[in-house]
């Protein structure tokens, strides 16, 4: 069963009505593979998965895509309705508000900044992006209460920094990260790879192959790491990558002494399209 709704008042009505143990799915909506790799793996643990679809404001600058973000509701409906099919006996309510104040109602001037985490790499390319994220997730926990959360692991700093705020927060919520899903050419999937033309799509498989590349150097090997800085510092000389860096996996420190498990994160921009993608690698 599949039920859409609007308001938070009607969420709130509907979740205070529930007894089962809840899944949530927070998404932007424009729904592919990825987020619905996210259901598939929510529905397989909980019987009731409620399913945001909400473009949030807070997290787009002012020269930055929310205007024209793709908006595609009833396909999106449709794409969830399909994933349900495969299970019998499950529930999805999808809470699509068609106005922010549903969200963020008038005169609440809540903001939540993880420190830290929020203020580096894509936060210091787009500052105050992460306070956006958080305050907008943390909202949505308040209205679903939910026991575990869903997240893919593409946005991989948004992953770490929802992660830190249940920390801080002392919320009663299972964070799971969901692995990247790819084009069969490497490209991560994302909502914003539709902007790209048939060239760019082609020029934008140095992101993934970038990343294999340094990640095979690598070789989960910390010694080896100078070695992938110095390939990186060559490869930076392209002005098309925002950054491509190596950092811990847990904390994001350059600094790399203790660590067991680093991330390599990148972003390349083709035209005003950012493309984000990243690779965990155990090293010893």
């Amino acid at each position: 069963m599949v039920k859409v709704l609007n308001s938070s008042q009607e969420l709130i009505q509907v979740r205070n009505g529930e007894q089962k143990a809840i899944g949530f799915v927070p998404t932007m909506g424009n729904l592919h593979a990825g987020h619905i790799s996210l259901l598939e793996e929510a529905l397989k643990h909980n019987d009731v998965v409620y399913f945001s679809i909400f473009v949030n404001p807070k997290q787009f600058g002012p020269n930055e895509d929310f205007n024209k973000y793709p908006r595609t509701l009833q396909v999106d409906i449709n794409l969830i309705e399909q994933c349900l099919n495969s299970y019998t006996n499950k529930k999805v309510i999808i809470f699509a508000p068609i106005d922010a104040k549903e969200i963020f109602p008038t005169n609440t001037n809540q903001l939540v900044s993880v420190a830290g985490l929020s203020t580096m790499l894509e936060g210091a390319l787009r500052p105050g992006h992460f306070d956006g994220v958080a305050t907008v997730v943390l909202r949505l926990f308040e209205l679903v209460r939910p026991q575990t959360a869903y997240f893919g692991l593409k946005d991989y700093q948004q992953f770490l920094v929802i992660q830190q705020m249940v920390v801080d927060l002392k919320l009663p919520i299972k964070i799971i990260g969901m692995p990247i899903i790819r084009e069969s050419n490497g490209l991560a999937l994302s909502s914003r790879n539709q902007y790209l033309s048939a060239e760019e799509r082609e020029v934008s498989l140095i992101l993934s192959r970038t990343l294999s590349k340094i990640g095979q150097i690598i070789d989960h090997k910390k010694s080896n790491v100078e070695k992938a800085q110095s390939e990186i510092t060559h490869v930076l000389k392209d002005s098309r990558w925002n950054y491509l860096e190596i950092r811990d996996a847990g904390t994001l420190s350059s600094d790399l002494t203790h660590s067991t498990k680093i991330t390599l994160l990148a972003v390349f921009q083709l035209g005003t399209t950012r493309l984000l993608d990243n690779m965990q690698l155990e090293i010893q």
